[in-house]
């Protein structure tokens, strides 16, 4: 029979404890997230100023288009319904980027991965960031809109809710991947983190419908899933009923960047503490 020693039998206990994923270590990185924005006006402003500054701004503008009576048309619902889905997105993206730019800022990313934290504790913790982040967003939108512009989510009943949750999913691809182009390039990359988004803004008919592209365009913008959920959106505000194609490219999409951008994040995160380049993140 095959013996082993208690110290053996300890270090494997404790080795497997530490390549676990634990929800404790999840949460200690949430609660220090939340704790910033106790303090720090900038990060506050964030969620609550800038998105209800842009709401306005927008909200006003549709609301003279309104009145212009263009035939068939909605302004009020149908841009503000864009505006408020763009901001969840750009939330979300930035919820997974700034997390991480944080602890490269105040020189802290290296202390974190001595500690047994798991890299994938670390990136479901800024997940769950952007989720919080995107719910309270929405709800102050969707709050201030009702308000000022009786744009009333609620009588879309749940058909929405599926494309919120693809909104999220992309951010948080989105969000790995310019965390991993940071990772390897430095911080001179970081605007990437603050701009990546906008270079898909013209190709995912945020604003207007696909069919408004040229026809090599519109290829480009079937392949990204946030095409699919703003024509979603729109479909939803024309007929109140859930588009299941629009819903499953949305999703199917989304499976294949979020897979594609999450190996590429793993890959250089490998590539940069193997040339030990985490010390150098500056």
């Amino acid at each position: 029979m095959r013996c082993f020693s208690p110290s053996l039998v300890d270090r494997n206990l404790a080795k497997k404890k530490i390549n676990t994923m634990r929800w404790y270590r999840i949460q200690a990185l949430i609660i220090r997230h939340l704790y910033l924005f106790k303090r720090s006006m900038p990060r506050l402003m964030d969620i609550f100023f800038w998105p209800i500054l842009e709401l306005l701004l927008w909200g006003f503008l549709s609301l003279y288009i309104n009145k212009l009576n263009i035939v068939g048309f909605n302004a009020v619902t149908v841009l503000l319904g864009a505006v408020i889905f763009w901001d969840l997105l750009t939330q979300s993206q930035r919820a997974v980027s700034v997390a991480f730019l944080e602890d490269v800022w105040e020189r802290n990313f290296l202390n974190i991965f001595v500690s047994p934290l798991r890299l994938s504790e670390f990136l479901a913790s800024t997940i769950i960031l952007a989720l919080l982040r995107i719910v309270a967003v929405g709800l102050l939108m969707a709050l201030i809109a009702f308000f000022f512009y009786h744009l009333n989510l609620l009588i879309f009943g749940f058909s929405l809710i599926p494309f919120v949750l693809n909104l999220l999913v992309f951010g948080a691809a989105v969000g790995l991947f310019t965390t991993a182009l940071i990772l390897r390039y430095g911080t001179s990359a970081q605007v990437l983190a603050f701009g990546m988004l906008f270079l898909v803004q013209p190709f995912a008919a945020v604003f207007y419908p696909v069919s408004v592209l040229p026809q090599m365009l519109q290829w480009v913008a079937y392949l990204l899933p946030p095409t699919y959920v703003f024509e979603g959106m729109r479909a939803v505000i024309a007929t109140g009923m859930l588009p299941s194609g629009l819903l499953l490219g949305a999703i199917v999409s989304n499976i294949i960047f979020f897979v594609l951008l999450s190996w590429y994040f793993y890959r250089s995160f490998a590539v940069v503490k193997m040339k030990g380049k985490l010390l150098k993140l500056d």
